[in-house]
């Protein structure tokens, strides 16, 4: 490609995203086969990208014989290791051109050798309709003056430079949106909201789960009146409960968690797959109430995320319970293993489910004028299935002991850190650890110590019906630790936690 071609590419897409009104460029799914796309996507991917050119060819495939989604269907899957690791950055690029992308983020994976994704100003518009389809159906801000503030990791990380450069998109496109990017430093997330936040009809906290916490509790310890800005969060990196979402939600002031919230499922490898909406929200918090109800959909006693996304900006597959995606990139990825388990449902389906549970998520958001009502399809995602652990063969999860640790009279005393283990006692019996980090000031008590394991022994029971029925009543209560913060053994500072160890 060169240099006036792609001078005309990037007009091309920049006037496309900023002329497009967001509900046209949404319907677009409703006019145009999915499954006839990913199929010209193919076509066009084998054409331009050498690394996969070579893929094929190694795998005895001619790009004639895929014709139909059907075919489509039986090509192999690609993954990290037999295909990212297998080719040069620049073949795995268009055109072999790797200086015709203008980012490079930087994933460590969970190996903690980082992984390269270079990326083009056209691969961020089209990932900035999803920011748009946040910032319009939840927050209308196309109607209230918005400060957004970024607290991702800023640097080579995708989040805080992608979330960045998307908002910038919907600024040009209009949109009152003005941005400030403090990254992760807390102590400047806060001045900045209280020098600032006032001057704007609402503020937008972009970031992680635990961290945002983290900043909004610091805020309100410092005396931080976090209901005058009107605060709404964009997420993305962990699944958390919805209990979290409501503690969050009370300690913000918000009324509406459907519309104050939004969790991204985004990736270094594709940007984002796809985005609560109030309509996941709203059933989610349903099936939260009703745990038989998510394991009927789910077949889990554990809540996933659940999203809805676009089939035609990266359309998702489920294959031997792993998800797997193809989307248009820097680095184009055709039926791509991102080794998360999941599953997808249709609108209707999930409709109908919820029907005969007698619950309809769509009358319950019409007080909003019908936002964030869109037809689209649902993708749900548990993450990877490693952090489990297996005690008397049930799976236990993370997710069941967060939601313990967020009760009434608990939740002041912890950060919501943990760590999940099976130990055996001097006899080799077995049992189940949980040490979990204090909040700061917060002194260990056996009070404390036995009111956390009621708690965690109680929603395990609701949660968790393998835990309730395979594992003996008397090896049931979890052995509670209560350690201080940032604990050198088990919640160091500055390292990304696991919440699980084998």
């Amino acid at each position: 490609m060169n240099q006036e071609s792609q001078q005309q590419e990037v007009m091309k897409a920049f006037t496309d995203f900023l002329t497009t009104p967001l509900n046209t460029q949404l319907q677009q799914h409703l006019q145009t086969k999915a499954s006839d796309r990913i199929v010209e996507l193919f076509h066009h991917v084998a054409a331009t990208v050498p690394a996969y050119r070579d893929f094929l060819e190694e795998h005895n495939i001619k790009t004639e014989s895929i014709n139909s989604f059907a075919d489509f269907q039986q090509l192999p899957p690609i993954t990290k290791q037999n295909y990212l690791q297998q080719h040069s950055l620049s073949s795995l690029c268009r055109y072999g051109q790797l200086e015709k992308c203008d980012m490079v983020a930087a994933s460590s994976g969970s190996t903690g050798k980082p992984t390269f994704w270079p990326r083009f100003l056209t691969d961020e518009l089209q990932i900035a309709t999803r920011f748009e389809q946040i910032f319009y159906d939840s927050f209308a801000t196309d109607t209230r003056r918005t400060l957004a503030v970024v607290c991702f990791t800023l640097g080579t990380w995708v989040g805080g430079m992608y979330s960045t450069n998307c908002c910038r998109y919907l600024a040009s496109k209009g949109y009152p949106l003005t941005l400030i990017t403090p990254g992760n430093n807390k102590t400047e997330i806060l001045r900045v909201v209280e020098e600032l936040g006032t001057n704007f009809d609402q503020v937008v906290l972009l970031g992680y789960p635990p961290f945002l916490k983290d900043v909004i509790d610091t805020g309100i310890a410092r005396g931080l009146k976090w209901q005058q800005y009107q605060v709404k969060l964009v997420m993305a990196g962990e699944v958390f409960s919805e209990e979290w979402r409501s503690l969050v939600a009370e300690r913000l002031g918000s009324q509406n968690p459907c519309y104050d919230f939004a969790s991204m499922y985004g990736t270094a490898d594709g940007g984002v797959l796809g985005n609560e909406t109030p309509l996941s929200i709203c059933i989610r918090r349903f099936l939260a109430e009703h745990p038989d109800a998510a394991k009927a959909l789910f077949g889990e006693s554990r809540l996933p995320n659940l999203l809805q996304y676009d089939p035609l900006s990266r359309f998702i597959e489920v294959q031997d319970g792993y998800l797997l995606f193809s989307g248009d990139n820097g680095i184009p990825l055709i039926r791509y293993n991102i080794l998360d388990n999941g599953g997808i449902i249709t609108y209707n389906a999930m409709l109908e489910f919820l029907a005969d549970w007698g619950f309809n998520p769509v009358t319950k958001l019409q007080t909003k004028n019908g936002r964030g009502i869109r037809p689209f399809p649902f993708v749900y995602v548990f993450g990877r299935s490693n952090f489990t652990v297996s005690y008397f063969g049930a799976n236990i999860y993370p997710e069941n002991v967060t939601v313990g640790l967020e009760q009434s009279g608990i939740k002041d005393w912890v950060t919501g850190k943990f760590v999940m283990q099976v130990k055996e006692d001097a006899d080799k019996n077995r049992f189940l650890s949980v040490v979990v980090e204090l909040a700061p000031g917060v002194e260990a008590s056996e009070e404390k110590t036995k009111t956390i394991a009621t708690s965690i022994l109680t929603q395990l029971k609701r949660l968790n019906s393998e835990f309730a029925n395979y594992v003996p009543s008397e090896y049931q209560m979890p052995l509670v630790e209560l350690r201080g913060m940032g604990d050198g053994d088990y919640f160091p500072v500055g390292v990304k936690h696991r919440y699980t160890r084998k």
